[in-house]
């Protein structure tokens, strides 16, 4: 739950973030400007490390779900305080990693799409970008589903216990989950990479970060709503919260 909740609380500041942003996108618009205002560089960076340190939280996921399926005897794994330092680790490293280019000026305001934003170009930083937010965090949660996979059919021709047979496929459902959520997330994040990939061989579309945020922003509702279903200790949680409320709101009325 301790890591899930970790999920949550990113996705809900990595959406307070991009509203910020939304809000100063639209203002300009609206009023016909181009302005940067003094948190537009800011927003960016917090954006850009949020983002790294939301994937690794579903990389943590993933690795607490191997450990559970073929370390169950490696409690300390399940000990709130290792979840917690892990979790700051991964606060850490998305807060430290976009010091490199925003030490170096390389966030800009863009007039064009009205957003401060580190330049899609052929450069080293923006390749460092997506090693870090996508690459390395993603990579790591492949590895574990193979893993993961390769033990399950090892359990099965060994026939060893059932239960130990059972709790693997059970965290192994867990992982194929996260992995179906990332994978969705990749797929929205496909305009962003296109153009990526585009800036080393053509120029850019005039609106290009406008397009690829769109998708960025359809992905933070993705996350919410996934986080919730296949989350059965969360679900249940919000829905007795709600239950509660209820009961107060119909005694409250009688």
């Amino acid at each position: 739950m301790l890591l899930v909740a970790n999920s949550c609380l990113l996705n809900g500041v990595f959406a307070s973030v991009r509203i910020g942003a939304n809000s100063f996108t639209f203002g300009n618009d609206l009023n016909g400007i181009e302005y940067q205002d003094s948190l537009c560089i800011f927003r960016a960076y917090i954006a850009d490390g949020i983002c790294s340190a939301l994937i690794f939280s579903f990389s943590l996921q993933a690795a607490y779900r191997y450990v559970i399926a073929i370390h169950p005897h490696w409690l300390f794994w399940q000990l709130a305080r290792v979840q917690i330092l892990l979790i700051c680790f991964t606060w850490l490293f998305g807060l430290l990693y976009p010091l490199e280019f925003l030490l170096r000026g390389e966030i800009i305001y863009n007039a064009a799409n009205q957003i401060c934003q580190l330049p899609i170009q052929p450069s080293f930083s923006i390749v460092y970008m997506v090693f870090c937010i996508y690459l390395i965090p993603i990579s790591l949660i492949v590895l574990i589903y193979l893993k993961l996979v390769r033990y399950v059919k090892e359990v099965r021709e060994r026939v060893i216990s059932t239960n130990i047979l059972l709790r693997a496929q059970r965290e192994l459902k867990m992982v194929r989950q996260i992995i179906l959520v990332i994978s969705t997330l990749l797929l929205l994040g496909l305009p962003y990479t296109t153009f990526i990939v585009m800036s080393f061989v053509t120029e850019l579309p005039k609106y290009h970060f406008r397009i690829a945020l769109v998708f960025l922003d359809a992905s933070l509702v993705f996350i919410c709503i996934s986080l919730f279903y296949f989350n059965e200790p969360l679900k249940m949680s919000i829905l007795r919260r709600i239950g509660r409320r209820r009961n107060i709101v119909a005694t409250i009325i009688v």
